[in-house]
């Protein structure tokens, strides 16, 4: 199960360079996650500091 980025992100960028999988990418407003590349690690959600980030 993929993760998505909600409403929530503030668009920091701590989640980028956390993701193993290199699933982040740039928004315009909000950073969104490629769910074929995203493996689940949960590294992400860890790294999020508005908890934005939730499983799919």
């Amino acid at each position: 199960m993929a993760h998505t980025i909600n409403d929530d992100c503030v668009a920091c960028g701590s989640c980028l360079s956390e993701c193993p999988a290199d699933a982040i990418q740039e928004g315009d407003p909000i950073y969104k996650i490629d769910s074929s590349k995203c493996t689940d690690c949960g590294s992400c959600v860890d790294a999020c500091p508005s908890s934005a980030i939730k499983p799919e």
